[in-house]
């Protein structure tokens, strides 16, 4: 896990390494003031070297100095260690966060389907900004607490040994309760982590779909549901939170239980010493020893509680990471192959007894056994009930998904050892759910072809039925479109897509129900324009209504991921009940009409 995120410091790795460095040489500034105090406390006292009022005044300024001398460096390089892990952490979050973007772009729809929208929103913010905070208590404080809580040691020893052993014995306490609260809060964050995608999955949701909320009069359900899941993680949170808390108590005892026994010790040898009989100026543990003595102590005992804090940040972070590192690690099932064919003959379509399901551990196949020849130029239909697998049949043309059984074909080339880029550059897809970006519409088209000229835009929104209405625009081809395309209607949205696939010039054009929301009037001129214009271009043509389909020069009929009939209208009409039902339902005639001399019902 930590090998994977490293690869994500990069150019950050020189602020990385010099945040640490001037953070080690703040902390051996800081360890040797109190020794500087210490000598200065010895020298000015009554019993010190400095004697007369001037030499007195000499050696406070000296020492004063001195201090103040190591006061402004410790200061300059707190302040450094600091700017170097600011930049550190923060260019370290912008790496993985498009670390993250990057490999979920090369995601097939497999790999998608395992992560939710809402998760990987919450990935890139919320776990990334938890790993930047985690990251910049490491490099910074995480290097800073061992080397004062060693350093700091070390000089509580040679001023006076017995009494240091103090910090010895409080230092294992602490450690223990730290140990407890580790263990304790980490399943706590692990699961508020996944109710925080709920929290952000019922936002998406009600903010994707407001208006549908509010038609409905929902807008208490959904205050509601989102109450519940913000209640939910607000829950987890004071649990975890009141189990660390209990650090700051501890720290906090532990502290003055440290002042206490040091004192104590102070007078019990001061005690002994005189009992034994050695002189009062060698039995005293100076005033200076004492002062030097808490100043180690509140050092060391304030490195080891900022060292639980950190250690409660990357208790937090440690969940983040494995959800992130998961994202980076998921790899597509579905590239390019060595020495790919980067060249689609024709339109030629071959399904070799083709099985498929969406996972390997699903008890049936979505898609089985289906064996169907289309030839290049010709257009094709297919109809089914929902849930009948039509659009799982022509995702894996673009390979979009990898069959589970049997092979595709395009252009006599099967699908798997084509260049993911050429394939589907020629294979152009117009899903189910029509999706426009925000941007002008020529911006939107050009997703189809980078440099597209006006002429060609002109020509394809011409084929698409699209040129019409855009011309109403006052801004016409440079019209806004917002996120979503929210100012355009479902019938305008669907064929500015159709005008941008038809862009790519393909050799198989797939209208996955992408004509839905358009008037039977204007689906009918945008299939006579596709005959007449791009005749020797493949269209399969998925849709709910016959007459969509009815002109098509085969129709497939679909039933439970099965093909179930194949022929042209006539034919189905004639020997297809599921064909014949549809077309009946949708053209209002009973079916008793359809038997031969049977009644009609009005």
């Amino acid at each position: 896990m930590i090998k994977t995120l490293a690869k994500s410091i990069r150019e950050y790795k020189t602020p990385s390494i010099l945040s640490p460095i001037f953070v080690a040489i703040e902390v051996i500034l800081e360890c040797l003031m109190p020794l500087v105090i210490m000598e200065f406390i010895a020298r000015i006292s009554p019993t010190g070297v400095s004697s007369t009022e001037a030499v007195k005044m000499s050696t406070i300024l000296t020492y004063g100095g001195i201090l103040i001398g190591m006061a402004v460096l410790s200061l300059i390089t707190g302040m450094l260690s600091g700017r170097f892990a600011a930049r550190a952490s923060a260019g370290f979050a912008k790496n993985l966060r498009k670390d993250m973007y990057y490999a979920i772009q090369d995601y097939s729809f497999a790999n998608i389907d395992r992560f939710s929208t809402s998760s990987l929103v919450t990935r890139q913010t919320t776990d990334v900004t938890n790993v930047q905070m985690a990251y910049m208590m490491i490099i910074r404080v995480a290097i800073r607490c061992p080397l004062m809580l060693i350093f700091s040691l070390a000089m509580a020893f040679s001023v006076n040994v017995t009494i240091s052993w103090v910090f010895l014995a409080l230092v294992p306490v602490l450690a223990a309760v730290l140990i407890v609260v580790i263990f304790k809060t980490h399943p706590i964050f692990e699961k508020v982590f996944h109710k925080y995608d709920n929290m952000n999955r019922s936002v998406r949701e009600d903010i994707k779909g407001i208006r549908v909320v509010k038609s409905f009069v929902r807008e208490d359900f959904e205050k509601q549901k989102f109450e519940a899941s913000s209640e939910d993680v607000r829950k987890d949170f004071t649990l975890a939170e009141r189990i660390m808390a209990i650090n700051g108590p501890v720290m906090q005892f532990c502290i003055w239980l440290s002042f206490l026994l040091i004192f104590l010790l102070a007078a019990i040898i001061t005690a002994n010493n005189l009992e034994a009989g050695i002189a009062v100026g060698d039995a005293v543990v100076g005033e200076e020893q004492l002062t030097v003595l808490i100043m180690y102590a509140s050092q060391i005992l304030s490195a080891v509680m900022q060292l639980s804090m950190v250690i409660v940040m990357i208790i937090i972070a440690r969940t983040s990471c494995e959800r992130i590192v998961a994202v980076l690690n998921e790899k597509s099932n579905i590239v390019s192959p060595e020495n790919a064919v980067k060249e689609v003959k024709d339109g030629d379509i071959v399904f070799d007894n083709v099985s498929f399901k969406y996972s390997a551990n699903a008890e049936r196949f979505a898609l089985e056994g289906v064996n169907l020849h289309i030839k290049s130029g010709q257009t094709i239909g297919i109809l089914g009930g929902t849930g009948a697998s039509k659009s799982t049949l022509v995702n894996l043309i673009p390979r979009l998904y990898d069959t589970t059984e049997g092979n595709v074909y395009v252009g006599g080339v099967n699908v798997k050892d084509y260049d993911l880029e050429a394939l589907r550059n020629k294979v152009a897809m117009v899903l189910q759910k029509n999706v426009l970006f925000s941007g002008t519409i020529k911006d939107n088209l050009r997703w189809g072809k980078e440099d597209a000229t006006n002429d060609e835009m002109l020509r394809v929104c011409k084929l698409a039925c699209a040129d019409d209405f855009i011309q109403r625009f006052p801004d016409k081809y440079d019209t806004y479109i917002e996120q979503g395309g929210t100012n355009v209607s479902g019938g305008q949205k669907q064929r500015l897509c159709i005008a941008r696939a038809l862009l790519k010039d393909p050799k198989v054009l797939i209208l996955d129900d992408s004509t839905s929301a358009v008037d039977t009037k204007t689906d009918a001129m945008i299939r006579k324009s596709f005959r007449d214009e791009i005749p020797n271009v493949t269209k399969i043509i998925i849709a709910q209504r016959v007459s969509s389909v009815q002109e098509a020069d085969q129709i497939i009929v679909m039933d439970g991921g099965k093909i179930n009939a194949i022929g042209t209208h006539e034919e189905l009409l004639a020997s297809n009940p599921i064909y014949r039902e549809v077309y009946y339902s949708q053209n209002k005639i009973g079916n008793a009409n359809a038997a031969e001399g049977g009644e009609s019902h009005e």
